[in-house]
């Protein structure tokens, strides 16, 4: 017999009293850790998040604030969401703020998949208004914590800039 075959059976031996134990806390009414329920969704939030912003006059860096409510329906979610954030960089300095709606669906108790659509408008720097459509996923990470990712198109209403949006961030939920 070979070394390797040697060393494969002598595995296999030593996990033969593993595999006991592990049936015995199966079978001797001892119960295993379990998760919590879910993640209630059915909540206001309030958050903050970092922002990239790319446009036709430049990138642009940032941070925001929002505010929203969800309302999750067996396994499809809605809400509505309101952000305010200030962005620099190449195009100057921006003040922004969204007017957001979102529908999506459960993919688990703490994950939600989403599209998001709404208006958006420049209240410092150059006057603009765009027309936002795109989509992102939120996880919970604890009872009343979650983080989201998300990405936006801003298609120009006045203005001439189309912008593409990407932000990460985190919401509390109460």
């Amino acid at each position: 017999m070979s070394l390797f075959n040697k060393l494969i059976l002598a595995g296999l031996i030593s996990a033969i009293p593993v595999a006991a134990h592990a049936t015995d806390l199966l079978t001797s009414g001892s119960t295993l850790p379990v998760a919590s329920s879910g993640f209630d969704w059915n909540r206001f939030y309030a958050g903050v998040y970092g922002v990239g912003q790319d446009s036709g006059a430049g990138g642009q860096f940032g941070a925001g604030v929002d505010l929203g409510v969800n309302a999750r329906l067996e396994f499809v979610l809605v809400g509505a969401e309101v952000r305010v954030e200030g962005l620099d960089g190449g195009a100057g300095m921006t003040g922004y703020a969204q007017g957001l709606g979102k529908a999506g669906i459960a993919l688990t108790d703490s994950a939600i998949l989403y599209g998001a659509g709404g208006i958006g408008a420049s209240f410092s720097g150059p006057s603009e208004s765009d027309g936002l459509l795109g989509g992102g996923v939120e996880l919970a990470l604890t009872d009343n914590v979650s983080v989201d990712a998300r990405y936006l198109h801003g298609f120009p209403i006045t203005g001439a800039n189309p912008k593409d949006q990407v932000t990460v961030g985190a919401n509390f939920h109460f």
